[in-house]
């Protein structure tokens, strides 16, 4: 009987007066809202692939040594297209981040060039593209206050009829977006980038949410981003727009994001700076909690999300004492940006890419995986309650899909909280944990055929559930598929029970 009954039963109460055990009643789990990826403003139905040069700008020590120039840029991305590193990966965009433009003035409309010392922009988009491959490019919101004076291409307009008044700190005076003429010089930067082979576009310091970081940013740099989707809309090619860094997400600003960018990032840089190695498992744990806070916003939401989350780049094409993580946490990290359907833009060293880097970076089940969850981003859905809170034993569905019913489950032992995880104060788990998951608890039922995506391997076919084992770190990645035929594993125990044989 449940516990709910003895306010109407004198029996109950009786019972309990003796002593009698009680069932108690158990939290109703949840149940499961499955979440759709739709196409974006810009026109995409998956998240970007790629490489980004920032952590190789930032003076990481066992690195090769990295400067943004035209030979350094081509010896990294040309990995993306060799059959012997990644290529057929589907890995294609070459994104150059800050650095690649003069710092201080523009061309005499006021639009960005690049520095001719360094790189030669429209001879590496004809090489990239000869080569199967694209080309990203860095801005921030405003116009250089020394172009002030210059009229803006195409118009009579002066650049200075345009802006605000406010010097953001990086060289530049932010616009007043209600000004005639601010539109027209995005248009003439973006059509500039088009003439270039331009295919990607990374437009980082918008407001509200990206921190200070040293300058003077305005509140208010939203209007930057429906400037660039505007231009782009009417520009001679397509490009993606990535909105950086980690952008609000209340329902206003994320209104504006979601109808104008093709992906947005939900934290700050994940990276280290001057350090001996890419990134530190404690930023990575921040990393993955924010996806947690973001896609939770959403978890009841009835119409397809139409951003991609960037989760920052992804720092693991290199061994231990490059990357600062061990290979379980390489592994981990990038299942949780396939189960995401997050930006795959790597930030390792392309040159130094060991063998398990590049096992993880090109699996072709786990890429299958990732095209999945372009169109189904994973949720929480922890063990035992379905909660969605912050937990070091961790449990995560993409779908089920409309079609044939399949779902993708990320199961994960994040170790124990190290400063960033969201679970700090909770009980700390070390070792090894071995853990159920049931159907129940994801929201699902049925019997289901379950692959290991990572060891290529299917497991007993299972009606209720996973139990799982798993060290500090560590992380598997599944499919289930519906079972609709019974097979030699399966036996029936009454009229419409399963029992599953072996199963472990």
């Amino acid at each position: 009987m449940r516990l709910a009954a003895c306010f109407v039963s004198a029996t109950c109460l009786a019972t309990i007066v003796l002593g009698a055990p009680i069932e108690q009643a158990r939290p109703e789990t949840p149940p499961l809202n499955v979440l759709r990826y739709s196409t974006t403003p810009n026109g995409f139905n998956r998240p970007p692939r790629g490489w980004n040069s920032f952590g190789m700008q930032v003076g990481i020590q066992s690195a090769t040594h990295f400067a943004l120039t035209q030979n350094d840029t081509v010896a990294q991305c040309d990995l993306l297209a060799d059959p012997d590193a990644l290529g057929g990966a589907g890995y294609e965009y070459c994104s150059l981040d800050s650095g690649w433009s003069i710092g201080d003035h523009g061309d005499e409309y006021g639009r960005l060039m690049y520095i001719k010392e360094q790189l030669d922009l429209p001879a590496l988009a004809d090489h990239l593209h000869a080569k199967g491959l694209k080309l990203g490019v860095y801005v921030v919101p405003g116009a250089f206050a020394k172009d002030a004076n210059k009229t803006i291409y195409g118009t009579n307009i002066r650049l200075n009829d345009t802006l605000s008044g406010h010097n953001n700190g990086l060289a530049r005076i932010d616009f007043n977006y209600s000004r005639n003429g601010v539109q027209q010089w995005h248009n003439s930067v973006v059509n500039l980038f088009a003439e270039w082979g331009v295919d990607f576009i990374k437009l980082d310091f918008i407001t509200p949410g990206s921190p200070e970081n040293g300058v003077r940013l305005s509140p208010d740099t939203s209007g930057s981003v429906i400037a660039f989707h505007k231009a782009i809309s009417q520009a001679s090619r397509p490009m993606r727009l990535d909105v950086s860094w980690k952008l609000e997400r209340n329902v206003t600003y994320y209104d504006v994001w979601k109808h104008n960018a093709d992906s947005m990032r939900v934290d700050q840089d994940i990276n280290n700076m001057g350090a001996e190695t890419f990134v530190s498992w404690a930023t990575v744990q921040r990393a993955i909690d924010n996806y947690r806070q973001y896609i939770n916003l959403h978890t009841q939401s009835l119409e397809p999300l139409t951003i991609y989350p960037d989760l920052d780049n992804l720092y693991v094409g290199n061994a231990a004492n490059i990357s600062g993580i061990t290979d379980a946490q390489r592994q981990t990290m990038m299942t949780f940006w396939l189960g995401a359907g997050a930006n795959l833009l790597i930030g390792s060293d392309l040159l130094q890419l060991d063998e398990f880097g590049k096992r993880v970076l090109t699996d072709r089940e786990a890429l299958a995986i990732a095209d999945f969850t372009a169109q189904y981003p994973m949720q929480p859905r922890n063990p035992g309650t379905g909660g969605n809170n912050a937990q070091q034993l961790q449990a995560w569905i993409a779908g089920p899909s409309d079609a044939t019913g399949e779902s993708v489950v990320v199961v994960a032992n994040l170790g124990p909280p190290l400063g960033q995880s969201g679970y700090e104060g909770q009980k700390v788990l070390t070792g090894h944990e071995a853990f159920e998951l049931s159907f129940e608890s994801l929201g699902i039922a049925g019997t289901y055929k379950v692959r290991n995506i990572w060891e290529h391997r299917d497991l007993s076919i299972r009606n209720s559930g996973l139990r799982v084992l798993l060290g500090e770190g560590e992380s598997e990645l599944f499919k289930l598929t519906p079972a609709i035929l019974l097979t030699d594993k399966v036996r029936p125990e009454g009229p419409s029970a399963l029992r599953i044989q072996g199963a472990s």
